[in-house]
């Protein structure tokens, strides 16, 4: 691919045309999702090798997976502020670069400290690419299919997950087990961090051949450039008039998108459009799910399953993820957002308890483990794939689309910064306490606490969530 294809693709002036260029622009931007869900499921198949590598406890491993969390709150915090200031393609070029050095620097690591400052990189590129592309997507995106387009980044997490599973278990099966050695002398945990280079790489070079946001040019004042990109994607003689219709959603006195925009001048109070995102971005760790994207191996080997047959559970998880995400992509600009997210909440609420009464009504062996009958083994792991497919059938790619399109143009890449840090410091949390809980309460209480969240977040979409379905971005209230 070359820009002088993209180029010719973007002047044909048919309305098939724009919308074939737009497809192709968001797909490279999702790229980045791709490399959030690889960059977040690859830890799932090396915490053996991390254990063994660096002489880890439960609780630093523990760290050793979630301190990458930390870096993803900072990325997408900052991110979302320096948006508004060098515009989306920039920051997502630099989460290309960190993508691209954390890969390297984890598989290469001699130490816990390096492979923990590896890791926090990699969080830092995760963290920006989860706020910035689902933006990007949203402001070059026509109403009518934003939804679907913005979905296509659950699509590409799960992929990007899935892959990372998928590589994990052959590379795994290859050497024998995350331990031993795989290629060139080194473990075979080391070569499941490096296979990222590959898309971590493509995805820098395809950055450079897409233009910058219409609406980050318009905040900016370069009206130029801001006009000739809307005519590449919506035509020449809709792009006068999109133009104005961005230039009036702004500020009145045109100052640039900044944090305090987020305080309603009116009443000196935090919008309530930015509690309603911080709750959708809390609420969707707070269901547990990344428990099964991080652990998965580790919550099949305490249950009596092989590390083998742990990681193809892993596999068989991703491809129920991938088909749930399809499904979306058809619904979601029919049907709408909000149905999807409370149907989403009930079907969590529902598999969620099942799979905690299962565990705390399974048997414990001589060494404290559970001890699952063959019966209880199936419930738990069909349970366990049907709580897969509600959350990326609903929260898992909902949650991103609605961020990206329910802020006004004044507030959007602010409202993302905060939203965005409140999303990975609960992931931390979630991630962090599981080896703690695993430990202490054990599996049946672990969900159970999940299971009360996913039914609180049925009553938060119904009070609080507004359909954002065919509303222009222009017409977003703050």
């Amino acid at each position: 691919m070359s820009s002088v294809n993209i180029t010719a693709e973007a002047e044909l002036p048919s309305e098939q045309a724009n919308t074939a260029f737009i497809i192709l622009v968001s797909c490279i931007a999702t790229i980045g999702g791709f490399l959030f869900g690889f960059d977040s499921g690859v830890i799932n198949g090396t915490q053996k090798g991390l254990e063994s590598a660096f002489n880890s406890s439960s609780v630093g491993t523990g760290f050793n997976v979630a301190v990458m969390l930390l870096g993803c709150a900072a990325g997408a915090f900052c991110a979302g502020s320096l948006a508004d200031r060098f515009g989306r393609k920039k920051l997502l070029i630099v989460s290309a670069l960190f993508f691209i050095i954390s890969a390297w620097g984890s598989g290469i690591a001699g130490s816990a400290g390096i492979f923990i400052f590896y890791r926090v990189l990699g969080g830092i590129g995760v963290g920006a690419a989860s706020v910035m592309a689902p933006a990007y997507i949203s402001e070059i995106a026509p109403s009518e299919y934003r939804g679907r387009l913005t979905t296509v980044q659950q699509v590409a997490i799960i992929s990007g997950l899935f892959i990372a599973f998928l590589s994990n278990y052959l590379i795994a099966g290859a050497a024998g087990s995350s331990e031993s050695e795989f290629m060139l002398g080194y473990a075979a945990w080391r070569w499941m961090f490096w296979v990222e280079l590959m898309p971590a790489t493509l995805f820098f070079v395809l950055l450079l051949l897409i233009p910058e946001s219409p609406r980050f040019l318009v905040a900016s004042g370069k009206k130029d450039e801001a006009i000739s990109t809307l005519g590449r994607l919506y035509g020449t003689n809709a792009a006068q008039q999109k133009y104005q219709e961005i230039d009036s959603s702004l500020a009145a006195d045109h100052h640039r998108p900044q944090l305090k925009d987020l305080i309603d001048p009116t009443t000196s109070k935090v919008r309530r459009i930015v509690w309603v995102g911080i709750g959708l971005a809390v609420l969707q760790q707070l269901v547990g799910i990344n428990v099964v994207f991080y652990y998965g191996a580790v919550l099949w080997q305490s249950v009596g399953f092989s590390e083998s047959d742990s990681l193809l559970i892993n596999v068989i998880s991703g491809l129920v993820s991938i088909g749930a995400c399809l499904i979306t992509i058809g619904l979601i600009d029919r049907i709408g957002r909000k149905p999807l997210l409370w149907i989403g909440s009930a079907g969590m609420a529902l598999t969620l308890t099942i799979i905690s009464v299962t565990f705390a009504m399974a048997a414990i062996n001589s060494d404290g483990e559970l001890n699952l009958t063959d019966a209880e083994g199936l419930v738990a792991l069909v349970s366990a794939n049907l709580y897969v497919f509600f959350f990326n059938a609903s929260w898992g790619p909902i949650m991103w689309v609605m961020l990206g399109e329910m802020f006004s143009n004044q507030i959007r890449g602010s409202g993302l910064a905060v939203a965005g840090l409140f999303q990975w410091g609960a992931n931390f949390a979630i991630t962090m306490t599981f080896p703690i809980f695993l430990g202490s309460i054990g599996l049946g209480l672990t969900y159970g606490f999940y299971a009360a969240f996913a039914f609180i977040s049925i009553f938060f979409v119904l009070k609080y969530v507004n359909e954002t379905k065919g509303i222009e971005l222009e017409d977003m209230p703050d």
